[in-house]
């Protein structure tokens, strides 16, 4: 007997393609006096029906934000006179996301010197985006609290909403790829 583990409009990972893609239709397969399905198919609309095992659910993963801040760190490859012109002269950006200034964000000494101004505005926005996130969510949260909202903040919401799900949601274990044939 077969369940079918993912619904209509449910966003799945399709292994076999390699994609994310929607469920459009549950397809169980009947057979007489039995009361659940023998098997159940999945319509993603990729041109052919899928097993259970050839998809995937999405899986939340939480972004843990309260350590991540923006380190300075010494530029050993040029002199002070070569890099005058940054905003900070002798170190560069490097955003730490570990309690013991381990991991995160670090450029390449060569990509800052060509455009540091950017390269500190990026290091801000990766610093302060677990903030955001949380504004984010906590904004989400309103919206489906409240019946009565004004139609841009249900704009914003609704927008909010798309973009937490894209930072939070990553493909399950999708099944092993088979390396290519050579011929």
């Amino acid at each position: 007997m077969a369940k079918a583990l993912f619904h209509k409009h449910q966003r799945v990972y399709v292994a076999p393609v390699g994609t994310w893609a929607i469920v459009e239709h549950v397809k169980p397969h009947w057979v007489k006096d039995v009361e659940e399905p023998v098997r159940v198919y999945y319509d993603c609309g990729l041109g052919r029906d899928f097993t259970t095992h050839e998809l995937a659910a999405e899986q939340v993963e939480s972004v843990d934000g309260e350590n991540w801040r923006v380190l300075r760190a010494k530029n050993k490859w040029q002199s002070l006179e070569e890099c005058s012109r940054h905003p900070f002269p002798g170190t560069f950006p490097v955003v730490v996301t570990d309690p013991k200034d381990w991991g995160g964000w670090r450029v390449p000494a060569a990509e800052y010197d060509r455009d540091p101004v950017r390269i500190e505005a990026q290091a801000r926005l990766l610093s302060r985006s677990p903030g955001l996130l949380e504004l984010a969510e906590q904004l989400i949260k309103l919206a489906s609290e409240e019946t009565e909202l004004p139609d841009a903040v249900s704009a914003l919401a609704r927008r909010a909403n798309e973009i937490v799900r894209e930072i939070n949601i990553k493909p399950a274990a999708p099944a092993p790829v088979s390396p290519p044939h050579l011929a």
